[in-house]
């Protein structure tokens, strides 16, 4: 049962870590800020930025391309930050009903509607400087996104699937990656944003399970309240169709053994997330989101192996 008093075996499951960096060395009035944009909790950034990577390396076409990669890791790190302060500006009444959210700068009254729209602005204003140093075709897909990252938070009042619209908003890096490198959209791109839809199937569901006993009294769908306790037969459906389709996305753009090797070691992770996890077990779904982030990084390795063994690549 929810524990909705703030007194109960749930009144310490905030997700905002005490006596982290924030409050040691951070200045008071820029905490809220900062957690807003959840500067101090950055998996989601990660999640965000490498299907940006997996498609700057897998379109390369030589070393000017380097760039890039900062240029995403800088705009992941705003838009991430945008969309958290969006998210939470509209979901403030369902954050204060729920434990791991209620101490969040917005619904605790940190900060203020006015403050926090005019933080997002910033963000937003950041942002596209960034898109701004992209090709033309680029700047156009990238801007296509802000229609997802805007109707993303509604899509939980309305369906128990947000999980499948996070999927579609978290991955568009991986067009805008490609059309970066290359000005245009292929197939590679196509399946790997694909194939990324189903692997946030897969995390974000994990993470909402953390949330399952709090989400129906506050009114709040996901897909963990529709597969419930059946989920870990969905969960590896999810996985393995992220898997398929990011190895059809390798075949479609040429690529050598070293992308599969690096994928196959991806699966054994992902498989491992589910066999492994504790859906009553909030610290435990926590820890199996988050380690998606290894995950990312042996795919990662596998795309620049094989860019590296096609010679176009320099280890």
């Amino acid at each position: 049962m929810a524990d909705d008093t703030g007194t109960g075996p749930r009144a310490n499951a905030s997700d905002i870590p005490a006596g982290g960096w924030v409050d040691r060395f951070a200045p008071a009035g820029m905490r809220p800020y900062i957690r807003l944009a959840r500067l101090d909790r950055p998996i989601g950034t990660w999640l965000l930025l490498f299907p940006c990577w997996w498609a700057v390396a897998m379109a390369w076409r030589g070393w000017e391309d380097a760039w890039l990669f900062a240029a995403f890791g800088i705009g992941a790190v705003v838009m991430r930050g945008a969309g958290c302060t969006y998210n939470d500006i509209m979901d403030r009444d369902f954050d204060a009903q729920v434990a791991r959210t209620r101490n969040r700068p917005l619904p605790s009254g940190q900060v203020t509607v006015r403050d926090a729209l005019g933080f997002l602005i910033f963000l937003l204003a950041v942002g596209l400087g960034v898109l701004l140093t992209l090709n033309g075709f680029a700047v156009a897909v990238g801007a296509a996104s802000l229609l997802l990252v805007f109707t993303y938070p509604l899509t939980k009042r309305i369906t128990f699937w947000p999980q499948f619209f996070l999927g579609l908003t978290f991955n568009w890096g991986a067009l805008l990656g490609w059309a970066a490198v290359r000005a245009d959209l292929a197939l590679p791109a196509i399946l790997l944003y694909t194939g990324g839809v189903f692997w946030t199937l897969g995390y974000d569901t994990i993470y909402a399970h953390q949330d399952r006993a709090d989400d129906p009294a506050a009114g709040v769908k996901s897909s963990a309240r529709a597969l419930g306790l059946g989920s870990k037969p969905w969960l590896y459906t999810f996985y393995a169709g992220a898997v398929a389709l990011f190895a059809a996305a390798g075949a479609a753009g040429g690529f050598a053994w070293p992308f599969y090797a690096g994928l196959a070691l991806g699966a054994v992770q992902l498989a491992w997330q589910v066999k492994d996890l504790d859906m009553d077990d909030p610290k435990d779904c926590l820890a199996k989101f988050r380690s998606n982030r290894l995950f990312s990084w042996l795919f990662l390795a596998g795309i620049v192996a094989a860019q590296a063994l096609a010679g176009r690549m320099a280890l």
